[in-house]
């Protein structure tokens, strides 16, 4: 069966108060080709009273002291480098209603989606390129009177945490709050350009076309207790539940996908460095702008197939502990820290949004009943959230394997310990 969503009604929201005009600029990491993109989410909640006024009020309230967000991303006409213009234009907001409850669409939480994405999320204003627009939000009541909050936003002036800090700013003025508990702070003229020459999409390698298919995987806690535990007393180390988290999906879908044991297989996610900038970021926070490094955990096949868990962990502990000098290389132009390797269907990569704070929006009437980050990625991917309560433990948002490999990938993935 069908659902129908409707776009009632589709509005610029502007600030609601006076805001700084002029144009400010950005940081190399913002200005990077790989993050002229969209990130897309959905947040679901089982009811609310009149959410979209609630959260459109919001919207104005908390454009007055995020008031870039109301601008456009512009060139600078005398050095070409992007830029945001403060102008002032406002947020692309749309109301809409869906013929249907939550229930009948599970909750959106099957993959395909029961609704097509497009209709959850915001199109852009007639006329205009998106590719300008900083953020954009859809509200969506559904007839059980449960709603959805669906939003894309650059990555250009937000990396995930900065999202997640946005969203909680705009939760907190819909609950009522005067101020944003985090005050945001611009301040991209701080972050260091690193000594190379410009990159631009040419220096990427091609990325092949896969065809992913997309799990949901609960990972529960108690088997995580008991995975790092295990890696304790036989190392004489801690260990994080990322540690633990990314080394089991890592070996799990090698063991799926069954590459030739010589095969380079490698894990990639990107971490924060905000505390590697800490003379040049305000201590107090605050920041939104991109601010990380990507990390890339190396190995053959045949090791991280056929070693136990433990070091498969710590392969991924180690590459971590690295960041440091890492990012200090990176900065000094070591063309050992700036090479782009081949991806291929070894390759994978891990998104933490644990700590992000998409779990934690409430626009007054209780955190999300569940999170759905969208992912379109042509690289086999794995999106990391807490599962939603009643469960404790980690959810894995995988479109990382095909067809073929995901009934072997789910089985490896249940064999925690």
């Amino acid at each position: 069966m069908g659902f129908t969503v409707t776009k009632d009604s589709q509005t610029l929201v502007v600030p609601s108060g006076p805001t700084p005009s002029g144009c400010l600029p950005l940081s190399f990491f913002d200005r990077l080709p790989m993050v002229r993109m969209f990130g897309e989410m959905i947040h679901v909640f089982g009811h609310g009273v009149e959410p979209a006024r609630v959260i459109r009020e919001a919207v104005a309230k908390v454009l007055v002291p995020y008031y870039p967000v109301a601008g456009r991303l512009t060139e600078d006409t005398d050095d070409g480098l992007l830029q945001v213009a403060c102008t002032g234009e406002g947020v692309w907001f749309v109301e809409a209603s869906a013929d249907c409850s939550l229930e009948d669409v599970n909750y959106l939480r099957s993959k395909p989606l029961m609704i097509p994405k497009e209709e959850l999320l915001p199109s852009p204003p007639p006329g205009v390129d998106d590719k300008d627009l900083i953020f954009m939000i859809q509200v969506t009541q559904f007839k059980c009177g449960g709603f959805t909050v669906a939003h894309k936003n650059t990555h250009v002036v937000f990396d995930g945490i900065g999202t997640g800090q946005f969203i909680t700013a705009l939760s907190e003025l819909a609950r009522g709050l005067e101020q944003p508990t985090v005050k945001p702070v611009w301040c991209r003229e701080a972050i260091p350009t690193p000594n190379i020459p410009p990159i631009s999409m040419s220096d990427f390698p091609a990325i092949p076309s896969f065809v992913f298919e997309h799990r949901i995987l609960d990972i529960p806690l108690h088997d995580i207790k008991r995975a790092r535990s295990q890696f304790m007393e036989e190392t004489g180390l801690r260990c994080s539940v990322f540690d633990i988290v990314s080394a089991k999906i890592w070996q799990s879908r090698t063991r799926a996908i069954g590459l030739r044991p010589e095969a380079e297989v490698s894990v990639n996610f990107t971490a924060n460095i905000r505390q590697e900038l800490f003379k040049e970021l305000p201590a107090e926070g605050g920041y939104y702008g991109n601010c990380i490094h990507n990390i890339s955990i190396k190995a053959t096949s045949g090791r991280v197939a056929s070693e136990p868990l433990v070091e498969v962990t710590k392969l991924v502990k180690e590459g971590k502990e690295g960041l440091s000098s890492k990012f200090a290389k990176w900065l000094r132009g070591d063309p050992s820290e700036h090479k782009f390797g081949t991806i291929d269907y070894g390759t994978m990569c891990l998104t933490d949004l644990r700590r992000a704070g998409f779990l934690e929006a409430d626009y007054g009437w209780g955190t999300p009943n569940h999170v759905v980050p969208l992912n379109d990625s042509q690289i086999g991917m794995c999106i990391l959230i807490n599962s939603p309560p009643p469960m404790t433990g980690i959810r894995v948002m995988a479109s990382c394997v095909e067809k073929e490999h995901l009934d072997a990938f789910c089985h490896e993935m249940e064999k925690l310990n």
